[in-house]
């Protein structure tokens, strides 16, 4: 997601359509902000100060049109909450590389086109504020996860490499690794899969979206200009 200038709280852009993205949408428009989100489907959001684009964020051409065109809108992008995600619980001996080409065009690639995109328009316009996404699957090693945790490293890491070559310019940008949440990426796995990686948290519970939110909150409030290339996840990981 992102959120761009307005003339109160500024502008976002998301995937929008469930989830997440939905609260988080929800959420930056009850602060007053002007929200520009995408999805593959049609938006679920209905509010005047909220744009929706139907796009496949793997789909290069039509993010960057999207991009551009809430930059010619809005002149200004001051975050970009850059959550679209899809998961897979498969071990690698039966995971087919189709699987694992969709996950990384989903949760690597589309991430990546979005944040440079973004980072340009902000490098241009006095910068902004960055938050990607990441798992705890990633710093657990989990079992049956290795598609989606290695997508979300790769996340971390040019999170990380963004900071170095924009931050001079004024873009911040931090990941923030939930937990497991009731979302559509938890339904598929089983409860008895789910409750053992929950007890392995120093806080054992199901995440809540209101905690990603507060997150999201810090990472893009001005007074952490100072916050940047950080990785947060929640629950209680390490």
């Amino acid at each position: 997601m992102w959120q761009k200038q307005s003339e109160r709280q500024g502008c976002h852009y998301y995937r929008a359509s469930q989830g997440i993205g939905k609260f988080l949408t929800e959420h930056y428009l009850q602060k007053g902000a002007a929200v520009f989100g995408c999805g593959r489907g049609v938006g679920t959001v209905l509010h005047s100060r909220y744009t929706h684009f139907s796009l496949d964020v793997s789909d290069e051409k039509a993010v960057v049109g999207m991009v551009r065109t809430v930059g010619r809108f809005n002149g200004k992008i001051d975050a970009l909450i850059n959550n679209a995600g899809i998961a897979s619980m498969n071990h690698m001996a039966t995971t087919p590389i189709s699987r694992v080409k969709e996950i990384f065009n989903t949760n690597f690639f589309g991430s990546f086109i979005f944040c440079r995109e973004v980072a340009k328009i902000m490098a241009r316009k006095g910068g902004g504020a960055i938050v990607n996404f990441s798992t705890v699957a990633t710093p657990y090693n989990l079992e049956g996860e290795a598609a989606y945790a290695a997508s979300k490293a790769a996340v971390e890491s040019f999170t990380r490499i963004c900071v170095r070559e924009f931050g001079n310019a004024g873009v911040r940008a931090n990941a923030v690794g939930p937990t497991p949440i009731k979302t559509d990426l938890t339904k598929s796995v089983s409860a008895g899969k789910m409750s053992a990686l929950i007890n392995r948290q120093a806080i054992r519970r199901w995440g809540e979206f209101e905690d990603v939110a507060n997150v999201t909150d810090f990472f893009i409030n001005d007074k952490s200009a100072f916050v940047t290339g950080q990785v947060i996840y929640l629950g209680g990981v390490f």
